[in-house]
């Protein structure tokens, strides 16, 4: 069998770099480890950490086509962050000029949690530890 160590990054795919750069880095507070333009491609590649671990890599792309959310369509179906407080997060989510889904509660786990999208619509969960 496989011996898997841990998730090294996920990539995200944006139509629009500078919403998304602001959105990964001021709303949701990651932070920068490089950011590389390739002119050739005519796209950025933004690393982003979350508490010090690589975690997105953040690219564009000129014009590409839009992520079927609704309905759901095969593939990675959302990004999840582990959170405290999932009431306090939402409220912070809600200052910034997000618009948040209602807090639900997982029926097996009994866990908090809720759902916002990114600027291209990827769903994204915080869900309470």
């Amino acid at each position: 069998m496989i011996k898997l160590n841990k998730i090294h990054h996920i990539a995200v795919l944006c139509s629009d770099y500078e919403k998304s750069k602001h959105f990964y880095t001021a709303v949701l507070g990651l932070t920068i480890v490089q950011e590389i333009y390739r002119e050739e491609r005519q796209s950025y590649k933004l690393d982003l950490a979350l508490n010090g671990n690589y975690i997105i890599e953040l690219f564009s792309f000129p014009a590409p086509p839009k992520r079927p959310s609704r309905p759901e369509a095969a593939g990675l179906r959302h990004l999840a962050f582990e959170v405290n407080n999932v009431e306090e997060t939402r409220q912070y989510i809600l200052n910034q000029n997000c618009t948040a889904e209602e807090i639900r509660i997982d029926e097996f786990t009994d866990k908090k949690f809720f759902f916002i999208a990114d600027p291209d619509n990827t769903p994204i969960e915080f869900y309470e530890q």
